[in-house]
C-alpha cells in the first residue's frame, strides 16, 4: 500500500472527532423533528451545506463547473446520498434511536463486501472480517435489548434504516470505484449535496409532510449545526479521507459513532447510560484494532 494511505494517529484522531459529531447528529435530528419534519430538515441541511461547500471551493480557487466527465456519476451518487438520508430521517419517525443504530451500522459490512467486488485491491482478510464482527457485537451489547420490543411500526423503521445503510455503503463504493475517485473531495460532496438539496424538499412536499412547523432559536442552531458542521465540514473531511485510505478500514471506525451517540443522549436528553457501555466500547475498540492491525504494524 502507498505510504500516503496509511491510517496514522492524526487520521484516527480526526475520525474520532467525526464519529463524536455523527453520534450527536441522530440526537439532534430527534430533538429538531418536533419543529421541522424529517425530510424537510434533511433538505434544509443539504441546502445550507451546498452553499457552504460552494463558498469553500470558490475561496480555494476550485472550479465548480469543470467538464471532467463526472457529471452523470455525480448525479448517480447524489441520488444514492438522497436515498440514504431519506431512509435515515424518515425511518427515525418509525423506530427509536437504539434500534436505528443497530441497522444503520451494518454499513461497514456493506462497504467491505462491495469493495471486495468493485475495488478488489482493498478487500479485507478473514481476520479483518472477524474484527468487523467483533465490533458489531459491541453494538449489539449496547443496544441489543431494544430488539426485543418489536411492532409493525418499528419493523418498518428498522427496514428503512437498513436501506439507509445500504445506500450509505453504496455512496462510498461509487466514489472508490468510479471516475469520482480522481476529482477533489469537495466536488464529490457537492454533487451529493446539490442533488439532495432538490430531491429531499421535493420528497417532503410529495409525502405531505408539515415542513417547518415552528422556528425557535434551538431549531435554527440545530439546522446550522447540521448544515455547516455535519454536512459541510465533517462530510468533506470524510470524503477526503475516503479518497486516500482503504474504505473498509475507515468504515470500521464508524462503529464508534453509536457509542458516542449514547453519551450525547445522556448529555443532551438526560437519557440513562447503559451499564454495558464500557463492555461495548471494549468490543468495538478490539474490532477496529483487528481491522486496522496490519496497517498499523507497517
Amino acid at each position: 500500500m502507498d505510504q500516503k494511505k496509511n491510517i496514522d494517529s492524526l487520521t484516527i484522531l480526526v475520525l474520532i472527532v467525526c464519529c463524536i459529531s455523527w453520534g450527536s447528529h441522530l440526537v439532534v435530528i430527534k430533538m429538531t423533528s418536533v419543529d421541522v419534519s424529517p425530510l424537510m430538515q434533511a433538505g434544509i441541511r443539504s441546502i445550507i451545506a451546498t452553499i457552504g461547500v460552494s463558498l469553500w471551493m470558490i475561496s480555494r480557487g476550485q472550479s465548480i463547473f469543470t467538464h471532467d466527465g463526472t457529471l452523470w456519476w455525480g448525479t448517480y451518487l447524489g441520488v444514492f446520498f438522497t436515498l440514504e438520508f431519506f431512509f435515515i430521517y424518515w425511518g427515525l419517525e418509525y423506530t427509536n434511536a437504539s434500534r436505528a443504530v443497530i441497522f444503520l451500522y451494518t454499513t461497514p459490512f456493506i462497504v467491505a463486501l462491495g469493495t471486495r467486488i468493485f475495488v478488489p485491491e482493498e478487500k479485507l482478510s478473514s481476520k479483518q472480517y472477524l474484527g468487523l464482527i467483533i465490533a458489531f457485537v459491541g453494538i449489539l451489547i449496547a443496544f441489543g435489548e431494544s430488539l426485543g420490543l418489536s411492532s409493525k411500526k418499528t419493523l418498518i423503521g428498522d427496514g428503512m434504516l437498513f436501506l439507509g445503510a445500504i445506500f450509505w455503503g453504496g455512496t462510498i463504493i461509487i466514489v472508490k470505484a468510479s471516475p469520482l475517485a480522481r476529482i477533489a473531495a469537495s466536488k464529490t460532496l457537492l454533487y451529493q449535496l446539490a442533488v439532495s438539496a432538490v430531491l429531499l424538499p421535493a420528497a417532503s412536499w410529495i409525502l405531505n409532510e408539515p415542513g417547518i412547523i415552528k422556528i425557535t432559536e434551538l431549531t435554527v442552531l440545530s439546522l446550522l449545526y447540521q448544515g455547516i458542521w455535519i454536512a459541510s465540514i465533517t462530510y468533506l473531511v470524510w470524503y477526503w479521507l475516503i479518497l486516500r485510505h482503504s474504505a473498509p478500514k475507515l468504515s470500521s471506525f464508524t462503529f464508534l459513532t453509536p457509542i458516542f451517540g449514547v453519551v450525547a443522549g445522556w448529555i443532551l436528553l438526560e437519557e440513562s447510560l447503559s451499564s454495558q457501555l464500557l463492555t461495548s466500547m471494549m468490543f468495538v475498540a478490539c474490532g477496529i484494532y483487528l481491522v486496522n492491525k496490519n496497517e498499523q504494524n507497517r
